[in-house]
């Protein structure tokens, strides 16, 4: 099943809308700390309302704690949803144990964490880009539907 991955979010209302996405389709989260706000169990629990309870969230203290977690298991391939891409996510093969990540909202994704990705696409988009959790949606979507991971 594939997983979904957020590195050092900045908006603890995207993060509720991560946790409760991923608690919906029965998805693993992982959070990138440091945040950019405080991430207490209680500050979770306030944005991701009764979901939290729910959902299967690792938090990792670092991308170097991450990416140690993720050497553990070399079938995890790290995918990253970019603007810095010329990839659609619709072009490309997902695998059962992708990690879909997002990077910060402010930001995006450090060079280091591009060059650890084993793959970075983006979703064309008309007009500038999208939220970071529609674009998170968009592409979990896509990967459940080709890897069968909808448990419906």
């Amino acid at each position: 099943m594939p997983r979904l991955a957020l590195y050092q979010p900045d908006i603890p209302q995207n993060t509720g809308a991560a946790v409760r996405l991923c608690a919906a389709l029965g998805v693993a989260l992982d959070i990138i700390e440091p945040c950019g706000f405080a991430l207490s169990d209680q500050a979770l629990r306030r944005v991701a309302m009764d979901y939290a309870a729910k959902a299967d969230i690792t938090r990792h203290s670092s991308w170097d704690a991450f990416q140690t977690w993720r050497a553990a298991d070399q079938t995890r391939r790290l995918i990253l949803l970019t603007t810095k891409s010329d990839v659609p996510y619709t072009e490309f093969l997902f695998l059962p144990n992708d990690i879909l990540m997002l990077g910060r909202e402010s930001a995006g994704a450090p060079d280091e964490v591009h060059a650890a990705c084993d793959a970075r696409l983006t979703i064309p988009v008309v007009a500038r880009s999208l939220n970071i959790m529609m674009a998170g949606a968009m592409a979990l979507g896509e990967a459940l539907r080709q890897t069968d991971g909808f448990k419906g």
